[in-house]
């Protein structure tokens, strides 16, 4: 098994993309720390988890604050030891105009999506062992994209632009960085998408399973994906194709 004996942290794992990557590496093996704002939603990850004979704790986290982020490695290191893969799901949008969001609003979205990536990395990589990997969800608005996302388009761009820088710095550890771009997934999240409700964003093209992402999520996060580095992966059923 891939993952077997490895120490996996995932954000946003309550639910969608991030529940099914945690679903997915604990069938392989893996130490699942499942972090999520919803506790009780990770809560149900675990157990899930453990209902198949699995190794898993659930965290607490707003991904954009701090300490929070520290507290979610050091429960991970307490528990098991070192950390040998990151996957930083855990997302929000806005749905304003831009000259009418808040500053503290664009803000919030930018710390929760590229801060918490930022975060992660830093106080994640010192207990990394040589052979680790971090896998970040971008987004296909980070090369084509609607109105009244900006904040949230900007915050994929810039986490591809951190994954390919991330990936020079990293490299003399040994530690992999890599980013996938979604497209239209079948998640509360798309679906709750008021652009999507309102027809403003046109859901075109194929819509894929949680479990879809997570398969490439684990390839990214495994061994096998040895020679990627500082790329991201387009998973989106050529979505982009329909929105060029």
């Amino acid at each position: 098994m891939r993952f077997a004996k490895k120490t996996c942290v995932v954000t946003g794992g309550g639910s969608g993309i991030g529940r099914a990557t945690c679903l997915q590496m604990a069938r392989e093996g893996a130490q699942v720390v499942v972090a999520d704002l919803q506790l009780a939603a990770a809560q149900a990850t675990v157990a899930t988890i453990e209902a198949a004979a699995g190794v898993a704790i659930a965290v607490q986290v707003d991904v954009g604050n701090s300490d929070q982020v520290q507290a979610v490695i050091n429960a991970a290191v307490a528990r098991f030891g070192s950390i040998d893969a990151i996957v930083n799901d855990a997302a929000m949008m806005s749905f304003t105009p831009i000259v009418d969001i808040a500053e503290a609003d664009f803000f919030h979205v930018i710390g929760t999506n590229l801060g918490s990536v930022f975060l992660f990395t830093k106080y994640g990589v010192p207990h990394m062992p040589a052979g680790g990997a971090i896998v970040n969800l971008s987004s296909v608005h980070a090369h084509a994209t609607t109105a009244n996302v900006v904040p949230y388009a900007s915050s994929k761009g810039a986490i591809e632009a951190f994954t390919r820088g991330a990936a020079i710095e990293l490299a003399s550890r040994k530690i992999r960085i890599n980013a996938i771009a979604p497209g239209a997934v079948d998640t509360p999240m798309l679906w709750n998408n008021p652009n999507v409700k309102s027809g403003v964003e046109k859901v075109q093209g194929a819509i894929g399973k949680p479990e879809e992402l997570a398969a490439a999520i684990c390839f990214l996060a495994s061994d096998e994906s040895s020679f990627v580095n500082g790329t991201t992966l387009v998973v989106d059923g050529g979505r982009l194709d329909a929105l060029a």
